[in-house]
């Protein structure tokens, strides 16, 4: 298979291949995951729990630069406010 099919598959198959990694976990938590996988594998309900932490991590993260960000602006807000009476006072008294 030459091309574009054949590049095609590759990349699909690329994407479906499983990683096998080893990691430690906690003893509680995989009595958690026994309990809540219900028809699916551990595996599947590791990820699953995996993806959902990390949502919700980047909305954290999402969320205190939002923060940051806002912060800043209430504070040029304030020293634009301020320079603004300045500048009507200043006309005022011309």
């Amino acid at each position: 298979m030459t091309g574009t099919a054949g590049r095609t598959i590759i990349l699909y198959m690329r994407n479906t291949i499983k990683i096998i990694k080893s990691y430690t976990i906690d003893p509680e938590l995989d009595e958690y995951v026994a309990a809540t996988k219900g028809k699916e594998s551990a595996s599947e309900r590791v990820n699953e729990l995996l993806r959902l932490a990390m949502i919700q991590e980047q909305n954290d993260k999402l969320e205190s630069e939002a923060a940051a960000f806002f912060s800043v602006q209430q504070k040029d807000r304030k020293d634009e406010l301020a320079f603004q009476k300045a500048a009507l006072h200043t006309f005022e008294r011309d």
